[in-house]
């Protein structure tokens, strides 16, 4: 759980954060969601921390004509009644400062299921300080870039034989293909669901063979087991040997608290996702709580655990499979194959 925020970090955000973040939403439901007034929409939100405030105040100057709901003044019955009167295609966003549920499910997947388009702004409340402006400066939507530079990744992943992370003389060597990449880039073109979580800014994949992956990777940031991200002092290096971490240098207690609390359901931590972070807005040193959030942070990321829902593997069985904690690569170079596609920071495609 996050502490009890301090009276100063629960003052209202000033105005020209919230105009920047008007500003972003109307690109994302033009540019993005493809959002048209002829369709309904319906924004569901609280009041429990400032940046929830001020997205619901950005969404009501960009969508004046919708309808605009408090999560926690009706009931669930209502909103399930809300959502009936909604046809394909219409709106629904979602401003949380935790995580909204109704009955058993989440909220997204119940409206994805009614072929309605979806913008989620979960656990705002882990966002605090100055990570306030990283996350609006997040939501900024630039089709060009997010495009462009994420369909060239996903043509070249879906080629390339083998893959290097580079993370500073350390190096995690992907010896097999790599999964078809999956995207997620404000592009819905040809997909079942409209939307999902903001911000945006994210290709990912996994070696085909689990156990073609080796040698080293330093992170410089992890998720901890309360889901925050934790930056230690100076980074870890995990060895990585037939796609398992079987030792860590430099370690910390909170980290052997994640690797514990994976051996102990899992017996192995495996590696499974390669994440390619196109999001500028966040970086080693913007860096946001929440980790759902900052795993869009322009560079790699790698995920912990035999959890991965997205790519099905023979010797993973439905029930055994735990964990999905997602580290940040110290990135300096990035190869697919020979071909060097992140240096300085940035996507070199």
């Amino acid at each position: 759980m996050n502490p009890l925020p301090a009276e100063s970090d629960m003052h209202p955000l000033p105005e020209e954060m919230i105009v920047s973040a008007e500003t972003h939403i109307r690109d994302i439901l033009s540019l993005a969601i493809m959002y048209t007034p002829q369709h309904t929409a319906i924004v569901i939100s609280d009041a429990d921390c400032p940046l929830a405030v001020a997205l619901t105040q950005a969404y009501q100057r960009a969508l004046p004509t919708a309808t605009f709901i408090d999560f926690n003044a009706v009931s669930h019955a209502d909103i399930f009644n809300l959502f009936a009167t909604l046809a394909p295609g219409d709106l629904v966003v979602l401003i949380q400062s935790t995580s909204f549920r109704l009955k058993d499910f989440r909220i997204r997947v119940e409206l994805f299921e009614r072929s309605l388009k979806v913008i989620e702004h979960p656990h705002l409340s882990r966002m605090r300080g100055p990570e306030r402006n990283f996350y609006i400066d997040s939501l900024a939507y630039d089709p060009t870039y997010f495009r462009g530079v994420g369909h060239a990744l996903k043509k070249m992943i879906d080629g390339a034989k083998h893959a290097v992370i580079d993370s500073g003389g350390e190096q995690l060597i992907f010896g097999s293909g790599l999964e078809n990449a999956k995207l997620n880039i404000g592009d819905y073109t040809g997909m079942k669901n409209i939307g999902g979580q903001f911000p945006i800014g994210e290709v990912f994949t996994e070696a085909q063979d689990l156990e073609a992956v080796n040698g080293r990777v330093r992170i410089f940031a992890f998720a901890d087991i309360t889901f925050s991200i934790n930056i230690p002092d100076r980074p870890l290096t995990l060895i990585v040997n037939k796609g398992r971490v079987i030792d860590v240098l430099d370690s910390t207690p909170e980290f052997d608290q994640v690797l514990e609390k994976i051996r102990a359901d899992e017996d192995e931590v495996w590696l499974r996702e390669l994440g390619f972070g196109m999001n500028r807005a966040f970086s080693p040193t913007r860096v946001v709580s929440d980790v759902g959030t900052y795993e869009r942070m322009c560079g790699i990321h790698l995920s912990l655990g035999a959890k991965h829902g997205v790519y099905k593997k023979n010797n993973f069985k439905r029930g055994t499979t735990w964990h999905h904690v997602d580290v940040f690569a110290a990135t300096e170079l990035v190869y697919l194959d020979d071909q060097i596609i992140f240096e300085k920071g940035a996507w070199q495609v």
